[in-house]
């Protein structure tokens, strides 16, 4: 463990939520950030609440509706039908919110900053990005430069994510003991259904592959034993 502090981006869905017990592992000290945004499921930040109260640390919640007010998207704007699947010419999907993870981290270093805290952990996968491109390593590690220069800090942005798929991120929780706490609690779906989602949206699809993914390799594992 570092006998330091860190700041976990929290949006109290899968991936951010398996960040945070990451983070109670690796950081003597972890304080959550979560933004309202303008996001159609405004229950997110009430479960993200929740469940840091259930890991035992601090919760800010940020009203910033700029974030989701800038461009048009169909998870701020309700006259948009979601897309249901990766556009096929590679752009990114209408759910896709401009600047979102920019934003995220960069109001979370300047409140890092204020706070004496330096690492800051977010739950992005350049494996299962949806097509985002602020999930991308190369996105992350520019923008960690660009905050060490603007603001003359040694900020270290942690992604644990970054290079696991789906299934992988489910044995991640697995092995830190979040595993049902993750799949009965967090808020993935981008219908705001809590636990397994609809179903339907490509988040609870991404969700649910990984999910059947990794039980398949347990239980294949189980039986090899």
């Amino acid at each position: 463990m570092i006998a330091d502090k860190a700041l976990v981006v929290f949006s109290g869905g899968q991936d951010s939520t398996t960040c945070l017990f990451w983070a109670k592992q690796h950081f003597a000290e972890v304080q959550t950030l979560t933004f309202a945004y303008g996001q159609k499921h405004q229950q997110e930040t009430s479960v993200a609440r929740r469940i840091a109260e259930l890991a035992g640390v601090s919760f800010t919640l940020l009203d910033a509706p700029l974030i989701g007010g800038l461009g048009r998207n169909s998870l701020t704007d309700t006259s948009i039908t979601m897309d249901a699947e990766q556009p096929a010419d590679g752009t990114p999907p209408n759910t896709f919110v401009p600047g979102r993870n920019l934003f995220f981290l960069s109001i979370a270093a300047v409140i890092a900053r204020e706070r004496g805290i330096r690492h800051l952990i977010t739950g992005v996968s350049h494996t299962d990005y949806s097509g985002y491109p602020d999930c991308r390593d190369t996105f992350i590690r520019s923008l960690n430069a660009t905050l060490n220069l603007a603001m003359d800090e040694q900020f270290v942005i942690h992604t644990p994510l970054m290079e696991l798929d789906k299934a992988q991120t489910w044995a991640l929780a697995d092995s830190l003991g979040v595993f049902d706490l993750v799949r009965t609690q967090t808020l993935t779906c981008y219908n705001g259904i809590v636990g397994d989602g609809c179903g339907h949206c490509p988040a609870c699809k991404l969700r649910q592959h990984g999910l059947q993914q990794y039980l398949a390799q347990k239980q294949q594992t189980a039986n090899a034993q």
